[in-house]
C-alpha cells in the first residue's frame, strides 16, 4: 500500500512540473520578468536608485481599421471574431511583408460598396493604433491579403 501511495505521489509531482513548465514556456505563470508586473518591479526599483520611476505600460488600445482585401472571395470566408494576418504585396508580389500578425475581425460588411469585384472587398480589423497607420499606408500602395491564423 505504501509503495503505490509513493508512485502515485511521484507520478502527481511529475505532473505539476509539466504544467508549471508549459506555464512558464507560455508566459501564463504572471508576474515573470517581462510583463506589466516585471516593468513595475523595475520602475520601483529605479526609483530607489534616485532615478524618476518609470510607469508601466499596459498594451496599446485597439482601433477599428478598415482595411481593402484584394481577393473579394476571400473576405467572404471571414466572421467577426476570427484572427488574420495581413500581408501587403507589391505588384509583383516579390516584396510582400506581413503587417498585421493575429488581428481580430471586428466586421465584414455585406452591402457591396462602390466599385467592382475586382477592386476587392472591405473587412474592419481591430488592431493597435500604430498597425492601423501602418496598414492604411501600405493598402494605397500595395495589394493587401490576409491569412486566417
Amino acid at each position: 500500500m505504501r509503495r503505490a501511495l509513493w508512485r502515485q505521489r511521484r507520478s502527481m509531482a511529475a505532473a505539476l512540473t509539466l504544467v508549471a513548465a508549459s506555464l512558464a514556456a507560455t508566459g501564463l505563470a504572471g508576474g515573470g520578468g517581462s510583463g506589466a508586473g516585471g516593468a513595475s518591479a523595475q520602475g520601483a526599483a529605479r526609483g530607489t536608485a534616485g532615478e524618476a520611476p518609470e510607469r508601466a505600460r499596459g498594451p496599446a488600445p485597439l482601433v477599428s481599421a478598415p482595411v481593402r482585401i484584394a481577393d473579394a472571395g476571400t473576405v467572404r470566408l471571414l466572421r467577426p471574431g476570427d484572427r488574420v494576418d495581413v500581408i501587403a504585396a507589391g505588384r509583383t508580389g516579390a516584396d510582400a511583408r506581413v503587417l498585421a500578425k493575429g488581428a481580430r475581425v471586428a466586421d465584414v460588411p455585406q452591402d457591396p460598396a462602390e466599385g467592382s469585384a475586382e477592386d476587392g472587398a472591405l473587412v474592419v480589423l481591430s488592431v493597435p493604433r500604430s498597425t492601423a497607420a501602418s496598414l492604411a499606408g501600405a493598402g494605397i500602395s500595395a495589394r493587401l491579403a490576409v491569412t486566417l491564423c
